[in-house]
């Protein structure tokens, strides 16, 4: 018997996935990632998204710590961070690590214009996929979440994810290889990127 999705999970997906987009709009688009290189950082923003999604639900920093396999000081953290933080780094003013206290002001920022309703999640996507398609390593994270638009998690095998992630490359690593050796079940999006990330990291200290 299959894993039935309820709807209440495809719509907390789909919310995290808005979230993101104007995560990425917010920070210069798609192509103004491209001018930050290292963009280990994105599997982080993913988790920011999905804890602000899940505040947003009413679960405790426990029950969210569960669901996203982090720790609870990592939620603390995204939970109490500070928009105006990600204001001036966003105008260039911030200057530090970029890490879950940063990310969670920008998913905050992010579902605030979200519920203003300034957002166009449709464009964004048409947008950022015109953009990304062939830029394989510095963007790999970005492309791999449209790839998976509309894929219903947990996920259980690699056959499904194979074929979405077929041609892209991280930092000339074929994701559709790795794929194939992550670990299952893939609980969500943001455990599917931390996943791919080790591996990606594996295979390139291994070169």
């Amino acid at each position: 018997m299959g894993i039935v999705i309820s709807p209440a999970k495809r719509d907390l997906d789909k919310e995290v996935l808005r979230i993101f987009m104007k995560s990425i709009e917010l920070l210069g688009g798609p192509r103004k990632l491209i001018e930050y290189r290292n963009l280990t950082w994105l599997p982080s923003l993913m988790e920011a998204c999905y804890a602000i999604a899940l505040k947003n639900r009413f679960k405790t920093e426990e029950e969210i710590a569960k669901e996203l396999g982090i720790t609870k000081q990592t939620v603390r953290r995204i939970l109490e961070s500070d928009p105006l933080a990600v204001k001036k780094k966003l105008t260039g003013e911030y200057v530090g690590k970029f890490d879950e206290h940063v990310a969670g002001g920008i998913a905050k920022l992010a579902w605030s214009e979200i519920r203003k309703g300034r957002e166009d999640t449709e464009l964004m996507i048409e947008a950022s996929r015109q953009v990304l398609e062939g830029l394989g390593g510095p963007v790999w994270a970005v492309l791999t979440l449209m790839r998976i638009r509309g894929l219903d998690f947990p996920v259980e095998e690699p056959r499904v994810l194979k074929e979405r992630l077929k041609g892209i490359k991280a930092f000339g690593v074929n994701l559709e290889d790795v794929a194939g050796v992550i670990s299952y079940p893939i609980k969500n999006p943001a455990e599917l990127l931390s996943k791919l990330s080790k591996e990606i990291r594996k295979h390139m200290r291994e070169e």
